[in-house]
């Protein structure tokens, strides 16, 4: 419950960033949408920020979670597709930046509240996990926009699509990606707190 309840603070800033970047590159669809916000109820999948992420952390199969995909128009966006990869590598940077905020938070209250700062610390985890697991290249990930920015055929991205989800679930359940991704979160976390250290 604690990563469901972590998903959920990660996900405004990571959809946030995405709906920004986009109306910056004059794209205004998302500020029709009414996603420039960091209001979380604005951003929240019903299956991919409260049940996949609560059945996957009680099984164990990893951690699957992402939130309401953020609507844009690359014929609207400058640069175009070029403009698409900028707005989806938004959301993984997001969580980096956020990572950061965490970590400095959870040496900060380490010993005055260290209840807080354990949480932190989670979120520091999730947060970077979130930012290698959206870069996957499966949509609906930010990671398939870069296939499009790569300019694979349209149609082949739609066969993609098609059995994204079917493909994300086989992934984390049947193979040892979500070991890998924890294994790789847990390394640039201590990265960050290190460097930290040395600032702080």
């Amino acid at each position: 419950m604690i990563n469901v309840l972590l998903l959920w603070m990660l996900t405004a800033p990571h959809e946030f960033a995405h709906a920004w970047v986009a109306t910056r590159l004059g794209d205004d669809t998302p500020r029709n949408d009414g996603r420039v916000t960091l209001n979380p109820l604005a951003h929240v999948d019903w299956i991919g920020t409260a049940l996949l992420p609560f059945v996957t952390s009680l099984t164990g199969a990893g951690f699957l979670g992402w939130g309401r995909p953020v609507s844009t128009n690359p014929a609207k966006l400058r640069g175009g597709l070029n403009g698409l990869a900028a707005v989806a590598l938004a959301g993984p940077a997001s969580n980096v930046v956020m990572a950061v905020l965490l970590a400095a938070l959870a040496m900060a209250v380490g010993r005055s509240a260290p209840g807080l700062s354990w949480f932190a610390q989670r979120g520091v985890l999730l947060s970077l996990y979130l930012a290698l697991f959206n870069l996957l290249p499966v949509p609906p990930l930010d990671g398939s926009k870069l296939l499009l920015a790569a300019r694979i055929p349209i149609a082949l991205y739609r066969e993609i699509a098609r059995a994204g989800f079917l493909l994300l679930v086989v992934l984390m359940v049947a193979t040892s990606l979500g070991s890998y991704l924890s294994l790789w979160s847990e390394q640039a976390a201590e990265a960050i707190f290190r460097a930290l250290a040395v600032v702080i």
